[in-house]
């Protein structure tokens, strides 16, 4: 690794994160073809949302709608929150992140030490603690709309702004087909917002015959038209059992896949000890995946993942513990 000259702030290492082959975990299970792993738990806030956040404030910047010293307000479920509160408190923005308490407390901690407001918002009657539902998102939505509007804040709402979207079509997307030397097939990806997906997979089509395939929970499988049986399911994140995620309008699809919350956590842990990369649920959960399609439809292939966040996140979880902590 070449000597890079000191940046001028945190910012600008936000992107540009290395990538690695999985080949160990591929060889394991006796399977043919090849991962390719980005390690976008290596971005400042320890996920791959610290792009989304960059690109959606500079990109309100640029427009006007975000103006000098305006508060910056968003649901989150830790990571886009956690990169918020970087940006915003770079650029000198106060930051309201609006969370789950269904969500990890590592996460809340984390944007409260990098200078966040952090409001949790409860679970509704019936929810499991770490399984956030549809429902409750839809309540920490509600909840964000009141507080952007009694502090005429700026919405970062990423799941609409495009600048969410746009930061994996100019940055992720290229970055992944420029370390695989162009030799991708395929890329899975489970699915939160869909900005990543609809991002990567648009600026992977233009350079080759990729196949794009959508992750999601089994009985919350929303997006492939299936009825949501089980709502509520570990993997943090995404998952959320929502059909009109606007990302995904007109966004190339090849297939779906559907990955139990045991499967997620078990490859996590494998993903540890085999490849000694410490990652969080959603990142096991895209890996399962790719080790499917490489039993299946992309045989032979190369198939690219996301590792989406760090394995410190989820501590207090079950993702690491025998048990659930109480």
């Amino acid at each position: 690794m070449t000597n890079a000259p000191a940046r001028n702030s945190i910012l600008d290492v936000i992107g540009g994160t290395p990538s690695v082959w999985l080949d160990r975990m591929v060889a394991a299970r006796g399977l043919s073809g090849r991962i390719l792993a980005k390690l976008d738990y290596l971005n400042p806030g320890f996920s791959k949302k610290d792009r989304a956040a960059l690109g959606i404030i500079e990109a309100a910047e640029a427009d006007g709608t975000l103006t000098s010293g305006q508060t910056v307000v968003e649901l989150t479920s830790g990571n886009m929150g956690t990169g918020l509160a970087i940006v915003c408190g770079i650029k000198g923005y106060p930051f309201v992140a609006v969370m789950s308490r269904g969500n990890s407390v590592e996460r809340a901690r984390m944007m409260q030490a990098l200078g966040a407001e952090v409001v949790l918002v409860d679970q509704l009657p019936g929810s499991i603690p770490g399984q956030v539902s549809g429902r409750d998102l839809a309540e920490v939505d509600r909840v964000t709309r009141q507080i952007a509007a009694e502090r005429n804040a700026f919405r970062a709402d990423q799941f609409h702004h495009p600048g969410n979207a746009m930061a994996h079509y100019h940055g992720t997307g290229p970055e992944f087909w420029e370390q695989s030397s162009g030799t991708l097939t395929a890329f899975v990806d489970f699915a939160g917002s869909g900005g990543t997906y609809a991002g990567v997979i648009r600026a992977l089509k233009e350079r080759g015959p990729v196949n794009g395939y959508v992750l999601e929970p089994q009985g919350a499988a929303a997006l492939a038209g299936a009825a949501v049986t089980i709502p509520d399911h570990p993997i943090q994140g995404g998952g959320y059992a929502m059909a009109d995620l606007a990302f995904m309008t007109g966004a190339p699809v090849d297939g779906y896949l559907t990955l139990s919350g045991e499967r997620a956590r078990q490859t996590a842990r494998d993903l540890a000890r085999e490849e000694g990369i410490f990652a969080g649920f959603s990142a096991g959960a895209n890996v399962a995946a790719a080790l499917d399609l490489l039993a299946g439809p992309e045989v032979g292939g190369v198939v690219a993942v996301i590792i989406c966040d760090s394995g410190l996140k989820y501590l207090s979880t079950d993702l690491w513990a025998s048990k659930p902590e109480k």
